[in-house]
């Protein structure tokens, strides 16, 4: 990988760059002023008027910031999907959504491929740049693989059923998912990972102390950097002004072999909800 900089893009499956540090929304104007140009957003969490309203007060082009948002994981539906994408262009205000997820792998399968045909609709529309999913576990993926081989069928030839662009998990040494991670390298999906500092818990892990000691950074910038190395589309999220600061302030070191392997911890402690576990008839 070439040399990491705030401004580091990763190419989709669609097309377009994603912004390899994102911002997990709270204090949105502050983390521009900071240097991000990614803002993850989503319905469930009533965050995308006041995400949208930054980008407008700010100077920075549209163009340039990337603005993901997410269907709510509760009653997945094609009719709810083309409808949250509706109101979510409405409420924000935008033209398009650079990234729209399906939040969580929910509802049974007929509702996921529903609400997945409703993503790809509306980016040939030109509503949406890229879809993808968030919280699928492997046999999701799989079963997703198969519907969108149905709907090519259903709607007319190859590539009519959609390509998954992006992937969001919890993701951090203490829950690599290493399944769900080779899935999506197979398949050029990016992956993006939320709580990648662990919600702040695991800052005095002795795994995780050395690494402190030995490149003078905070437990923060080391996880974010492991997840950039990854080759990861971190999300750090904080309300704290000097921590927005701090959490983009990890392009002036780099992990070396050593450390990348003392952070592969053979764990799965999730810090937050895993659906990735559920049953494909939940």
């Amino acid at each position: 990988m070439s040399k990491l900089t705030i401004n580091s893009t990763l190419r989709m499956n669609s097309g377009y760059e994603i912004p390899m540090l994102g911002y997990g929304v709270y204090v949105v104007t502050k983390a521009f002023e900071a240097g991000y140009r990614h803002v993850d957003s989503a319905a469930v969490y009533r965050n995308e008027e006041p995400s949208a309203a930054a980008i407008k007060r700010s100077s920075i082009p549209r163009s340039q910031i990337f603005f993901t948002s997410k269907v709510p994981p509760r009653g997945l539906s094609y009719a709810r999907a083309a409808a949250q994408i509706e109101a979510s262009l409405k409420l924000t205000g935008l033209e398009y959504i650079d990234l729209m997820l399906l939040h969580a792998p929910y509802g049974g399968r007929e509702s996921r491929k529903g609400a997945w045909k409703a993503l790809v609709e509306a980016q040939e529309a030109g509503k949406v740049r890229s879809i993808g999913v968030s919280n699928y576990g492997v046999q999701h993926l799989d079963e997703m693989e198969l519907y969108i081989k149905e709907l090519e069928k259903e709607r007319g030839g190859e590539g009519k059923g959609g390509k998954i662009d992006v992937g969001q998990w919890e993701i951090h040494p203490w829950l690599p998912r290493r399944d769900i991670v080779e899935w999506c390298e197979k398949r050029g999906v990016v992956v993006q990972a939320y709580c990648p500092i662990v919600r702040g818990r695991r800052m005095d892990d002795p795994v995780l102390q050395p690494l402190v000691k030995k490149h003078g950074k905070t437990g923060a910038q080391i996880l974010i950097r492991w997840s950039l190395q990854k080759g990861f589309v971190p999300l750090p999220k904080s309300v704290t002004p000097s921590r927005i600061v701090e959490n983009a302030d990890v392009y002036d070191f780099e992990l070396d072999a050593e450390d990348m392997k003392a952070l592969e911890i053979n764990a799965y402690e999730p810090c937050a909800w895993d659906p990735t576990v559920a049953g494909l008839e939940e």
